[in-house]
């Protein structure tokens, strides 16, 4: 029997790659990166070029082709996409041309549109829609950017009045353009990117009326909502022409389930440009009353239920060590921070909070801004690193103390992955300021070995074996296990919340 290959597309805020699985045992056979970029063209603005983002895809789509040559493409049975989530882009559908550029999830620019539409709720509340799309009003979602969009920019204005204006986030986008484009390109996402929009009924996983109307979005321009496990089209460019796309998840659902968090109370935390905790609550939707998210977890099929989650989504990590480097210069590359903070004994009570643009869970507060707190003369770049790296480890138990109030309960480990996770200071730190047990898994992709799953076990693809991943392996996993004594963690974590406290009502 021939092998069997999936290829998974995964595009995130700092990189593109592609990625050749083996269907039998889930390794990867060959991968190709580049890093994409960013612009900052104002304060809290980070956009990023449509075209530069499809043309990454191709690209490495290409050069991993080139990196197995004893791959016959004919076994390559069908391509999985996960990408960054809430970024949205607009198009015009019959030149098939950007009309704006990308705006990443991250970005804040919509904080006075988010002022404007939590007044016009009812209660005048962040929380009004939360039992229908699972979300709070903030800058994070697509709809509050799209609404951004259709009032300060006229192309998109006059491609909506002409019924030329296409509206998706980065899924869609590539869908569309791998499918054919102006030519007949496939217009539709999937259910855990739909649930990211404020626009979906989280119950129903439809475009709701009321939320469209709420936003002044036109259900028209809205992409079709499918499963994450469907053929939804086939590739019409590049090497793999004729191969199916078949999977499509948001990056941290992609996670959960490269993490195989089947069972409900399975949770996983990604470590990226930001980190996200998602705890797998099963079929039915659980509403947050401690600041979490409701979304989409997955759905593997058309006929196949629904599986939710709560998820914790913060907004800097791993972006505040690529701010070291790129605006501090203390540091030349990311490893560098492990060097450093292990250096010092200890923070030198010294806290940082990286709240670039706000901070997100479990806070929601638009109006907090970066602080380093507690320097002194003795504070070193070493002192700076380690606060940095705390901070990525503070937040997270933020959102885990939420989690383990709205589940009742509490987790006894939590399973990691991510680009951060390679960084062992970083894991320890992480374990002692929890107090539980972190594993993390020797199979570093599983972001898009998630995508490459829900490809393989689409109906009329079905060569995804659900056994075959070294991650089911009992010695397929780093355990990482608590050392710090419970007053210290107790006096680290009172220390980090009065940070916090300071960082907040700094953006008038």
């Amino acid at each position: 029997m021939k092998m069997a290959y999936l290829g998974a597309i995964d595009q995130g805020t700092s990189s593109c790659r592609f990625l050749l699985f083996s269907a039998e045992t889930g390794d990867v056979v060959a991968s190709h990166q580049v890093e994409t970029h960013s612009i900052h063209p104002e304060e809290g603005w980070c956009q990023q070029d449509p075209k530069e983002i499809l043309s990454s895809v191709l690209l490495c789509i290409e050069k991993t082709l080139e990196k197995c040559t004893h791959v016959d493409i004919k076994n390559i049975k069908a391509i999985g996409i996960t990408n960054q989530r809430e970024s949205t882009i607009v198009w015009d559908k019959k030149t098939g041309e950007p009309i704006y550029p990308a705006i990443i999830w991250l970005d804040g620019r919509t904080r006075e549109t988010v002022d404007e539409l939590i007044q016009k709720t009812e209660n005048k509340s962040q929380s009004a829609f939360q039992n229908i799309c699972g979300l709070p009003l903030s800058t994070y979602f697509s709809a509050v950017k799209l609404r951004w969009i259709l009032d300060h920019c006229k192309e998109a204005q006059t491609a909506l009045s002409e019924d030329n204006l296409c509206f998706g986030t980065v899924d869609t986008w590539l869908l569309w353009n791998l499918t054919g484009g102006k030519n007949g390109g496939v217009y539709a996402t999937d259910v855990t990117n739909a649930s990211r929009t404020m626009l979906m009924n989280i119950t129903t996983l439809q475009w709701d009326d009321s939320m469209c109307r709420f936003f002044d979005v036109p259900k028209e321009i809205l992409p079709e909502i499918r499963s994450s496990s469907e053929i939804f089209g086939n590739m019409c460019k590049g090497t793999l022409i004729g191969v199916p796309i078949s999977g499509i998840l948001g990056d941290q659902q992609a996670a959960l389930v490269g993490q195989k968090c089947f069972a409900q109370g399975e949770a996983k935390n990604t470590y990226g440009t930001g980190n996200f905790l998602l705890y797998n609550t099963g079929n039915s939707p659980v509403f947050s009353e401690h600041g979490l998210l409701t979304t989409v977890g997955y759905k593997f099929g058309p006929s196949k239920p629904a599986v939710y989650a709560l998820e914790g989504s913060i907004a800097i990590t791993g972006a505040a060590v690529k701010w070291l480097r790129d605006n501090l210069g203390i540091i030349q590359n990311a490893g560098e921070t492990e060097v450093l903070a292990s250096s010092v004994s200890d923070n030198g009570d010294v806290y940082f909070v990286p709240a670039f643009s706000g901070l997100f869970a479990p806070h929601w507060e638009t109006s907090a801004r970066g602080i380093i707190i507690g320097i002194t003369q003795y504070t070193t770049k070493s002192h700076i690193a380690r606060a940095t790296l705390e901070a990525v480890c503070f937040q997270t138990k933020e959102i885990l103390d939420s989690m383990d109030k709205d589940s009742s309960i509490p987790l006894k480990q939590l399973l990691v992955d991510g680009g951060m996770t390679v960084n062992n200071f970083l894991m320890q730190l992480q374990t002692d300021i929890l107090g539980i047990d972190v594993v993390r898994a020797k199979m570093a992709e599983t972001t898009a070995l998630g995508a490459a799953i829900a490809a393989g076990c689409a109906e009329g693809i079905n060569c995804w074996k659900e056994d075959a991943s070294k991650t089911t392996d009992s010695t397929g996993y780093d355990v990482f296990k608590p050392n710090l004594a419970e007053t210290e963690r107790s006096q680290l974590y009172g220390r980090w919340k009065e940070a916090v406290k300071r960082s907040k009502s700094w953006k008038n």
